[in-house]
């Protein structure tokens, strides 16, 4: 097995990420008890540590896959500790999507694992490869809209149901962007063992831009609707009402002042 020829070490969990996971649950804590005198402090901290965690897991999925598949330099990179300071670019999939979360609300595609192609054959699995990140954060939605599409709801503290809505709606909006057609996000590395050494050679220059395309048209209000409303009818097939997601948005934006109506149970 590929897993063989790594060593322990390169597999073990960092004590970066245990932290986050720390994090993540005192702050989980914190949010559900109402801890804090404030419940948006709460509410920022739990959902931006579980974001991380997601992006985390998001980026190990891409490199576990790959080792699978024949690149077994993937654990000496530091790629299978779940370290985030180990990426390529931290930049790219840990620091701008959180700074897109906080200044938007959106759930922006990271992605800066670096996978040796070259020791990979046959295109299903370099498919596979980009479709197990975005894969995960499906995954990831799943396990946070549980509690609404199991109906599950009864005794979860009102704050509580509200981070997790907003956590499912950055999960479902990661996974929707990372599973476009589009150079540079993991959609297009699905398809692209399937196209052309021509069209791939015609595309590659636009790789780097792939993302910044993507914004600027949802800059387009038709596009925009289509792409919200898409997101709109998963979230309510997820069990996972409007006012849960905007009261979710809302806390997380504690800065801003909560509406009172947030501050209660419905």
């Amino acid at each position: 097995m590929t897993t063989a020829t790594t060593r322990r070490g390169d597999r073990r969990v960092s004590p970066v990420f245990a932290g986050i996971l720390a994090v993540t649950a005192v702050t989980g804590w914190a949010t559900w008890t109402g801890f804090a005198a404030q419940p948006g402090i709460a509410v920022f901290l739990f959902v931006t540590a579980a974001w991380i965690v997601s992006l985390c897991l998001h980026e190990y999925a891409h490199a576990r896959t790959a080792l699978h598949s024949g690149d077994i330099t993937v654990g000496a990179k530091g790629y299978l500790t779940l370290n985030p300071l180990k990426y390529t670019h931290a930049l790219l999939s840990i620091v701008l999507p959180v700074v897109f979360l906080i200044m938007g609300g959106i759930g922006l595609p990271g992605g800066a694992v670096f996978i040796e192609r070259s020791r990979i054959r046959g295109r299903w699995r370099h498919s596979l490869i980009s479709a197990a990140g975005p894969l995960t954060n499906v995954l990831f939605a799943a396990v946070c809209a549980a509690p609404f599409w199991l109906h599950a709801l009864d005794g979860v503290p009102h704050v509580f149901q509200y981070a997790l809505a907003f956590l499912v709606l950055l999960q479902v909006t990661a996974a929707i962007l990372n599973f476009l057609p589009v150079p540079g996000l993991d959609g297009y590395g699905v398809i692209e063992p399937w196209l052309s050494y021509n069209v791939k050679r015609q595309v590659e220059p636009f790789a780097p831009f792939g993302l910044l395309f993507v914004f600027a048209l949802l800059w387009v209000p038709s596009i925009n609707n289509v792409f919200f409303d898409a997101i709109d009818a998963i979230l309510r097939g997820l069990g996972v009402d409007n006012f849960s997601r905007a009261c979710g948005y809302e806390l997380y934006r504690f800065w801003r002042g909560t509406p009172e109506i947030c501050t209660f149970s419905p």
